[in-house]
């Protein structure tokens, strides 16, 4: 298989960055054998937390390494893969010989064991080297995606490209250059226009409007476009605007993000993965919010400043400089209110990590941007996180909210 045709068949797995596990094609039988490869590195998402000081690769991610190869060699053979979803539906003698840690050169082996309709049993074994990591035995399902679903009383223009089990209610429109990814939802009374391409599992409810032209009297009608991941929820009227040649003419939203009712994300926008906008939260073009951000109810981001990772902006908070990456960030003029505890306890951190980036931003607040990030960089913590609030900081071109809280408040936050 070319590279190409193994990134179109990888992209047909339900499971999708940051856990794709397989990164190219060793060997392919079409009798029923594929041999894959997967190297981990030391950067994976789930090292955050697993384990923190000792990393080692979660054992239910070997196998799914083992479903994703078997997973491409059911796909290959489909007669029409964009119409085919697979479905791990049991793993049985599951085993695990040795840890796998960064570093290692992982080789998937699967066989076809037994077919029968829609069910498939596989083989599948994980070596590094010559040593066995992992083995197991896998049964996955071949499932025929329903066609579009379409009500009478919408209106959806012949050249839009609708994908398996995408659904559209009633009242709808979508435009002649619109891809909805499969099973996309549009509930009712959704406008999805101009270049906009959504990707697989979305939610959009009602009147909600994605792809219209930006609020910005510089646009000319030039061409723009919209990209959207995959499993995002755009609930009641959430607005995502196009591009603008002055910002590159895309505006692009990740996967697996929530967007609550009446939020607005403008032109040239770009998102991360695994956000979270309150109620009416908006953001201003041009403006960058990082992954596992959360912006709470009336949150307003200006132009041109960015969000960083893991932070979270209290409800009513505008930003007018950068917020800083696992931070919390609050007020009508926003000031530093220390970590984001809360969020980053719930996402695994260590308290080590947590200990590290408390103590960066005390450096950072009373020593002033220029002498802390050279007394971070001399002296440390050197941590993974410090290291991404120093680059940030560095970055920056609008400025980093560094302001901190008024004496006495939130004491209970910082205990």
């Amino acid at each position: 298989m070319s590279s190409g045709e193994i990134g179109r068949l990888v992209r047909q797995i339900p499971t999708q960055y940051p856990f794709v596990l397989v990164d190219r094609i060793l060997e392919h039988d079409p009798r029923g054998r594929l041999v894959a490869a997967k190297n981990v590195s030391g950067t994976e998402d789930f090292f955050v937390g697993h384990f923190p000081g000792q990393p080692v690769m979660p054992g239910v991610l070997l196998l799914e390494s083992l479903a994703q190869a078997a997973g491409i060699w059911l796909l290959k053979t489909a007669p029409d893969p964009g119409q085919t979803e697979i479905r791990v539906v049991g793993i049985d003698e599951a085993k695990f010989r040795r840890p796998v840690v960064p570093g290692d050169h992982l080789r998937l082996d699967v066989t076809l064991v037994h077919r029968r309709a829609e069910l498939c049993r596989f083989r599948g074994e994980v070596r590094v080297g010559d040593a066995r990591a992992a083995e197991a035995r896998l049964l996955l399902q071949v499932a025929t995606l329903p066609p579009p679903d379409v009500d009478p009383l919408s209106r959806v223009a012949p050249e839009a490209v609708l994908e398996p089990g995408v659904r559209v209610g009633p009242f709808c429109v979508v435009g002649p250059r619109v891809r909805l990814g499969a099973g996309t939802v549009l509930q009712s009374h959704v406008v999805i226009e101009g270049d906009t391409r959504v990707g697989k599992g979305n939610t959009f409810f009602p009147f909600s409007s994605i792809g219209l032209v930006p609020q910005d009297l510089k646009y000319r009608g030039e061409a723009a476009r919209v990209e959207i991941g995959d499993r995002n929820t755009f609930r009641e009227g959430t607005t995502v605007h196009r591009g603008t040649a002055g910002g590159g003419g895309l505006t692009r939203i990740g996967s697996d993000n929530l967007f609550m009712a009446q939020v607005h994300v403008a032109h040239d926008c770009q998102v991360g993965s695994h956000t979270v906008f309150a109620n009416s939260a908006a953001l201003s073009g041009h403006v960058e919010v990082q992954d596992y951000a959360v912006l709470g109810g009336f949150a307003g981001v200006h132009q041109y400043c960015r969000v960083g990772t893991h932070a979270f902006m209290g409800g009513g908070t505008v930003a007018t400089r950068d917020v800083l990456p696992y931070s919390m960030t609050v007020g009508d003029r926003a000031r530093l209110y220390g970590v984001n505890l809360v969020g980053l306890r719930r996402r695994g951190f260590s308290k080590d990590a947590i200990g590290a980036l408390r103590e960066a931003f005390r450096l950072l607040t009373r020593a002033g941007a220029t002498e802390a990030l050279r007394r971070l960089e001399a002296d440390g913590p050197h941590t993974a996180e410090v290291d991404t609030v120093v680059a940030f900081v560095r970055s920056a071109k609008r400025g980093v909210v560094l302001r901190p809280r008024p004496a006495g408040a939130g004491e209970d936050e910082e205990a």
